[in-house]
């Protein structure tokens, strides 16, 4: 077993029992490494993946806690999930976050744009795919959430529904190559640092542009 998943594996043990509910306040990193005998960089690994996600979340000066980040709106399932395509949802996305970002351009929290780049910053240096898509995910909900718009979160969380399906996995692991990676990490950037300079046009730009590189890789230029 890797340290990666040895660690995960130990903390999740740790947070499914009942001396961590849901909200508590897990112990400090020096404190957890000695606990579950794990190397400090192992343990951060592990907390890495677990933040990414969304089985604990961090907040900075207060600790790490159990569970997903508090949020305004709680998830939806939709029932159309297994009934579209990765196609369709691409479509949808392409009409709807671009006019996320716009928003979130103009209505986003200072700590929302923190997040935005603390979340950017974790999929820069994300060790491999499964990871990056993690925080790639993790990051473009941040975006909607930014947008201030609860209807429209609902309509994303239908989008996040979708890329949980199979297919949709299996075809983002067969086309996401490094070299597309950098591509994708230079458009998030773009789009963040347009959402943070409140320049509302750019971010729906930046957006656009990213979700049609996206599309472009999954299936071949769509014109």
């Amino acid at each position: 077993m890797r340290r990666r998943e040895r660690a995960v594996s130990k903390l999740l043990e740790l947070i499914d029992s009942a001396a961590f509910p849901e909200a508590s306040r897990l112990p400090a990193e020096r404190d957890l490494s000695e606990q579950l005998d794990l190397s400090r960089s192992a343990l951060r690994e592990g907390l890495e993946v677990l933040e990414a996600e969304g089985k604990i979340w961090r907040h900075v000066g207060q600790g790490t806690f159990v569970g997903a980040r508090p949020r305004r709106v709680a998830g939806t399932a939709p029932l159309v999930a297994p009934h579209t395509s990765p196609n369709e949802l691409m479509e949808a996305r392409i009409l709807v976050e671009p006019s996320l970002a716009r928003l979130a351009a103009t209505r986003a929290t200072a700590a929302e744009i923190a997040e935005l780049h603390h979340l950017l910053a974790r999929s820069e240096v994300a060790r491999d795919v499964e990871t990056w898509e993690l925080w790639d995910a993790r990051l473009h909900r941040a975006v909607a959430e930014a947008a201030h718009n609860v209807l429209l979160l609902s309509i994303y969380e239908a989008f996040n529904a979708i890329r949980a399906q199979p297919q949709w996995s299996r075809l983002r692991h067969e086309t996401l190559t490094q070299e597309r990676l950098t591509i994708y990490r230079e458009e998030h950037r773009a789009y963040v640092d347009a959402i943070a300079g409140r320049d509302a046009e750019a971010a729906a730009q930046a957006m656009r542009r990213h979700l049609e590189s996206v599309r472009d890789g999954l299936f071949g230029n769509a014109g």
